[in-house]
């Protein structure tokens, strides 16, 4: 969800806005997207110490940039609306056109692509909990899960394959639920109706 909130929060500045903000904050994505992930996020959770709350804060630092370019094309195709007019000929501030107006009207799309973003969290988390990087021992992973069934493969074969199976039904759930989304948020398909 911080993820999310930060794409969205810079998305809809740089595309409503627009000009330099627009410029600097797509500069800003570029280069970070030119970054490997992954070893962005071992970077600070070697420096920031493993725990669950670091784990979390690193994912989202480096997992907003997708979320602020969905969110940016929206509001850029929005942003000449008739509904954007009135608000300005009201006379409403730019902060309340873009999170009263335009930020509502994509929210379809921001909460289908976030159903479709949890699993690849869920494999980047089950990836560094399976590294030994995410998710200690107290609490339990499906990464951390899958790590200790591989020791023991050989003599308890379940250890492995229930926490992989668990995870694969989730995944392709989490998945579904997205395409249930899609479907049932378009406007497209709703005018049919």
């Amino acid at each position: 969800m911080t993820s999310v909130l930060i794409g969205i929060f810079f998305g809809a500045l740089a595309g409503y806005l627009g000009g330099k903000v627009d410029y600097i904050i797509t500069r800003v994505i570029d280069v970070m997207y030119g970054l490997p992930y992954m070893m962005l996020v071992i970077i600070m959770m070697s420096l920031f110490g493993r725990n669950i709350l670091n784990l979390f804060f690193a994912l989202a630092i480096v997992s907003w940039l997708t979320v602020a370019r969905v969110v940016r094309g929206q509001i850029i195709s929005l942003k000449n609306s008739e509904f954007v007019e009135a608000a300005r000929s009201v006379g409403a501030s730019n902060f309340r056109i873009i999170f009263r107006h335009l930020v509502p009207n994509t929210l379809g799309i921001i909460v289908v692509f976030t159903t479709l973003r949890i699993p690849s969290f869920i494999m980047m988390e089950s990836f560094l909990s399976f590294l030994g990087l995410g998710v200690q021992a107290p609490f339990a992973s499906w990464g951390s899960l899958v790590s200790e069934g591989v020791e023991g493969m050989n003599l308890y074969p379940w250890r492995l394959f229930f926490p992989a199976i668990a995870m694969v039904i989730f995944l392709f759930s989490m998945n579904f639920l997205g395409d249930g989304l899609r479907d049932a948020l378009d406007p497209q398909s709703k005018n049919k109706l």
